[in-house]
């Protein structure tokens, strides 16, 4: 299966590194970015959602204006919309772009930004009813007639979309979430599972429960590895680059009054910090050190050295399941250009002579 990359628009120039006035939204970084992402030759970009933040289908949306193939994941955050109109918002967005969305469910970790949103259930609940809520985004993007539904969370009478989303057979959903229960929603609705960039051992044993969670409902299911990729003309210079980056992070942090702060109770974050634990290189060149400076808020982790290097690391984890690869840098529009520019062609060509080199170390069948 051919590998995907999917890049990171955000609503203005900021990162763990670089602070940036809270203006919201800044369209000329918008712009520039998506058209970055799009001349770097990546299959998409995510547009992340927050509780504050712009909202993500709009953003997608200007983001589409002023690009002609790259694709979009929008992060979608299931129960604040109800789900017959959410359907329909991002089938509207995929008949605009000509068919260039997909919808990444979140369904949320942070109760601190739950609650701002106004919800208050617990995160088992909360999954109860992503579960509910995507068996009728599904249900409405392909029933060909109307139909009711009665559950938990959710009631609707004759509900049905006249907009039709022009990939078949539905907008491709991706799904983010380690616990049990995120593992089990993502069994039965999700077309690509997105981890965190974890450990090769971490990776290998979801990748395993998912496809369990799956197979349990007769379907087959893609994999998502997201990194914080750190790349420099030597692999000295990398880790050098990777240390200012700490020390860069632990000023702002301590600017901002973020330092020391407690851990996120979501199962991801949990599993960042325990690779943290066990050192801050892993595997061939897995850094954790943003993600044990911040107590792993969110994509934290990244692959260090040259682009030869991380293109070869990429590959070590296409090699356990992942087939795509969404990666943001700490210095975002710098880094994707630099990702376009120097990364993904090496991981591509690399990608193809493994491949081959594996096709012909395949022994041959001795003839009847």
């Amino acid at each position: 299966m051919s590998l995907e990359f999917i890049g990171y628009i955000g609503t203005q120039h900021s990162s763990e590194i670089i602070d940036a006035p809270r203006s919201g939204l800044d369209l000329a970084h918008v712009e520039r970015t998506a058209r970055v992402h799009e001349d770097g030759g990546f299959d998409r970009a995510l547009v992340a959602f927050h509780s504050t933040s712009p909202e993500s289908i709009l953003v997608a949306q200007h983001a589409a204006s002023v690009t002609k193939k790259l694709g979009f994941m929008v992060a979608h955050r299931p129960g604040f919309t109800q789900p017959t109109l959410a359907a329909r918002q991002l089938a509207t967005l995929d008949q605009i772009t000509g068919g260039r969305a997909a919808v990444h469910i979140i369904t949320g970790g942070n109760e601190f930004e739950m609650r701002q949103d106004g919800s208050f259930i617990d995160k088992e609940e909360r999954y109860a009813r992503s579960d509910e809520y995507l068996e009728i985004v599904r249900k409405v993007w392909t029933a060909d007639k109307p139909f009711d539904h009665h559950g938990r969370f959710y009631r609707h009478e004759q509900a049905f979309s006249h907009v039709r989303s022009p990939q078949r057979p539905h907008i491709p959903v991706y799904f983010g979430g380690s616990s049990d229960a995120a593992i089990e929603v993502a069994g039965k609705h999700a077309d690509v599972y997105a981890l965190w960039g974890e450990t090769h051992e971490q990776v290998r044993e979801t990748v395993r429960r998912v496809r369990a969670a799956t197979a349990r409902h007769g379907r087959t299911i893609r994999f998502s590895l997201s990194l914080r990729p750190i790349l420099a003309d030597t692999e000295a210079a990398a880790w050098a680059r990777a240390e200012t980056i700490l020390e860069q992070a632990r000023e702002l942090a301590a600017r901002q009054g973020k330092l020391n702060k407690p851990a996120p109770g979501n199962v991801g974050s949990q599993r960042l910090l325990a690779a943290a634990a066990q050192g801050a290189r892993l595997d061939k060149r897995l850094w954790t050190g943003i993600a044990g400076l911040l107590g792993a808020q969110g994509n934290s982790t990244a692959l260090v050295g040259t682009p030869e290097q991380v293109a070869d690391a990429l590959l070590d984890y296409r090699d356990l399941g992942i087939t795509t690869f969404l990666i943001r840098g700490f210095d975002p529009l710098a880094d994707a250009i630099a990702y376009g520019r120097d990364l993904l062609p090496l991981v591509r060509a690399q990608a193809e002579t493994r491949v081959n080199l594996a096709e012909r170390e395949q022994p041959v069948a001795e003839p009847a």
